[in-house]
């Protein structure tokens, strides 16, 4: 890099408080201008509640998770890297992964808004994994446009700086009195140059010393106003490409037969050669993981692979079930704290079965393996431990392992682990020659990984129209947390509300989850049982059914009060911000209107990372084997929406989300396996299951930017279980509610 530079003068300051912050920019050695960015972070300060009886704020109203990663980013944010081409095309590259949520997107429209230059001129792609970024590089806790939306915006700044600078110099004239539009430096007589032809110019280091500032907020014309994806024609007419469409000389399709049982290894092949006979076989290798058939195609590879006959040695969870695992829950709950001796009180016990992320790309990778090193191509949220762990696993130094990140197909939280890339590095190590590896979707739904079973015990005591206390206590089973975010904790545990001797997953439980309403006295905890599944956080991680059961107990507090849920919960509620979204869904979605029978509302609402949502659905209950969601209106309010078509998207996922994990959606564990292994038997909502009323609203700018990729899930959780308990008068407490065995499983 060379010497520190700046951008354009005469800005006004940010009206979103960015004038508190330090900005630093860097000219990077390159033909054309490309510039990098680092800036400093504000300390986070709580905001001060009232209510009746107060309820202190918990950590997450504190510090939360996000705030975590954004003070983990901050070391490395100025290595972002933003490039403007010879042809006028700017080129920024994204420290994260695409998975859907369209993060592609809102950050080409920060890029466009600083550099006044129209949206589809502006291309981003996904970076490598570069191991100098630590823990800047990755993807999850909603922190996305969190963390990047200041860096992005600087840089972008600076680059137009540079490139009006470069302008100036070429005519003659005073760069303050010079702008751009349409991705040109115009000047006051007419005069214009575009970004292309001033690229080389800009890039020199000799340009003197420039300021830049970020536009106004209030100045913005792009930012805020709703936009379609920048690559939605292209994954609607299959010209995206994901990783197994990529044309990698040599690569050949392999498969692997998995163990009947979860972590099972391999004893013995007992037809390896009648296996290799078969039309296609090129070559068969037992790898950690089973074994792995190389073919021509993956029909025949698929062919050999269910052809094969082996003797497995044990797995970790053989004798377990759904029963043993909610015995096992049930026992390791914590015990509440408040006796209900003096007091009315509200008991509730609620149980979440396991969900498969499902994703509709399964797991795949690309490899090719060599002697003296390796390259590397999937789909991946923690690139950078990938890399680290495939360079371990292969016997390499880190700097022989290239690892390229492609846009996937969905994630969910699952593309936190890198199992499909180090899978593959595997088999093209024993193969000695490049590989293109795909599971199947019965390998994607019994052997990767789900969201963890869990039981909760709720107790609230309540007098005098007050509620006293409020008690959660969440024995889960274990989520794994090796993919990365372990490691940030480890590094800011001094610095953490919740640090000590806790662990990840109570760590990210108390940075995560957090309750809207001064309940008095209001305990969260969480007692997890290492069970060896294959674990991960899917989406919301604990939020999704810890919220989502206390949404339902909010209600039944309700009842017993007398209350209108909608009027209990204005009465109790917090902040504001999340009364406000309740007002906008109880007033959009007509709240109390009169339904026929086998038909209610139910309302909910949710906090996370900064932003705010609630939902109320109606739902046509009558018959309580086959409920149906017919209609939803949720708001969300998250401080700054960059492109409100994306928040939409995320609600409406949510939604969907939500809709099938509390009505039909899980896995049975029979014998240490899911029985489930296709879309027709894990019975996630489809189309008829849907709602095809959906109202969203997003609320005007309040603040900050908040996260909102994990916020749409709990509130329609608890808003599905509210509905269903006023149409049908039972109350739910197992999820989903309808979870019959209603097929034949595959072969193990």
């Amino acid at each position: 890099m060379a010497s520190p530079t700046t951008g354009t003068q005469g800005e006004a300051p940010d009206s979103g408080g960015l004038g508190r912050r330090r900005f630093l920019t860097f000219l990077v050695a390159a033909p054309t201008l490309t510039i990098a960015t680092k800036i400093g972070i504000d300390s986070v300060a709580p905001e001060e509640a009232e209510a009746v009886i107060p309820t202190p704020p918990g950590p997450a109203e504190i510090l939360d998770l996000g705030d975590v990663l954004i003070l983990s980013n901050a070391p490395t944010a100025g290595l972002l890297v933003l490039e403007v081409r010879e042809d006028g095309r700017v080129r920024l590259e994204l420290p994260r992964t695409e998975v859907g949520q369209g993060i592609t997107t809102a950050n080409a429209m920060l890029v466009a808004e600083e550099m006044d230059l129209p949206l589809d001129r502006v291309d981003v792609v996904l970076s490598d994994a570069r191991s100098e970024l630590l823990f800047n590089q990755l993807t999850g806790g909603s922190n996305t446009m969190r963390s990047l939306y200041t860096p992005v915006r600087t840089a972008a700044a600076a680059a137009r700086a540079r490139l009006v600078a470069a302008a100036a110099r070429q005519w003659g004239a005073e760069a303050d009195r010079l702008f751009t539009r349409d991705g040109a430096v115009i000047a006051p007589d007419g005069r214009r140059a575009g970004y292309g032809a001033l690229a080389k110019p800009a890039a020199r280091a000799d340009l003197g010393k420039l300021s830049a500032t970020p536009k106004a907020e209030s100045a913005h014309k792009l930012v805020g106003t709703p936009q379609s994806r920048k690559d939605a024609r292209a994954m609607v007419t299959g010209q995206l490409q994901y990783t197994l469409d990529l044309d990698i000389p040599g690569a050949k399709p392999v498969m692997v037969r998995r163990p009947p049982t979860i972590n099972g290894t391999v004893k013995q092949v007992n037809n390896e050669a009648a296996v290799r006979a078969m039309p296609g076989i090129i070559d068969i290798a037992v790898i950690k993981t089973g074994v792995a058939v190389m073919a021509e195609t993956f029909g025949q590879a698929l062919d050999g692979k269910n052809a094969l006959d082996v003797t497995w040695n044990g797995g970790t969870v053989d004798g377990e079930n759904n029963a043993t695992i909610k015995k096992k829950l049930q026992a390791a709950a914590l015990p509440f704290v408040v006796p209900p001796l003096l007091t009315q009180y509200v008991d509730g016990e609620f149980d979440f079965a396991f969900a498969s992320h499902a994703p509709l790309e399964t797991n795949s990778a690309v490899a090719d393996v060599r002697e003296d090193g390796a390259t590397i191509w999937s789909g991946m949220k923690v690139p950078i431990l990938a890399k680290q762990n495939i360079a371990q696993e292969l016997g390499l130094p880190e700097n022989k392992v290239t690892v390229h990140v492609q846009q996937a197909g969905g994630s969910f939280g699952r593309r936190l682990f890198s199992d499909g890339a180090i899978e593959a590095a595997r088999a093209s190590k024993a193969f000695k020659r490049p590989v293109r590896l795909m599971w199947s979707r019965i390998d994607d739904m019994r052997h990767g990984r789900a969201r963890a079973a869990s039981h909760h015990k709720i107790r609230a005591t309540f007098a005098l129209g007050q509620v006293l206390t409020f008690e959660h206590r969440v024995a889960s089973v274990e989520t794994d947390w090796s993919h990365g975010l372990g490691e940030v904790l480890t590094a800011f545990a001094s610095e953490l509300p919740v640090g000590g001797n806790l662990s990840f997953a109570q760590t990210v439980f108390l940075l995560t989850v957090k309750s809207p309403y001064n309940f008095g006295v209001t305990t969260q905890l969480l007692n997890e049982v290492p069970v060896d599944f294959h674990t991960g956080a899917w989406r919301s991680v604990y939020s999704s059914s810890t919220r989502g059961a206390e949404e339902i107990m909010v209600d039944e507090i309700a009842a017993k009060l007398g209350k209108d849920p909608v009027e209990f919960r204005r009465e109790f509620i917090k902040d504001d911000r999340q009364r406000a979204v309740l007002d906008k869904v109880a007033e959009l979605g007509e709240w109390g209107k009169k339904m026929p029978k086998g038909f209610a509302q139910g309302v909910a609402v949710h906090g996370e990372y900064k932003s705010y949502t609630a939902c109320l659905v109606e739902m046509d209950a009558r018959d309580p084997k086959k409920p149906r969601v017919t209609k939803a209106t949720i708001a969300v309010d998250v401080g700054k929406p960059i492109n409100p078509r994306g928040i939409e998207a995320q609600m409406l996922g949510g939604l969907t989300d939500g809709i099938a994990t509390t009505l039909t959606a899980g896995l049975h564990i029979d014998k240490g396996l899911p029985l489930e292994g296709s879309y027709s038997q894990f019975h996630y909502a489809r189309q008829k299951n849907s709602p095809t009323d959906v109202k969203i609203h997003v609320m005007p700018e309040t603040g900050e930017i908040g996260g909102a990729g994990e916020l749409g899930v709990p509130a329609p959780v608890g808003a599905i279980g509210n509905a269903y308990a006023r149409a049908t008068g039972i109350k739910p407490r197992s999820f989903p509610i309808n979870f019959p065995i209603d097929f034949e499983p595959f072969p193990r």
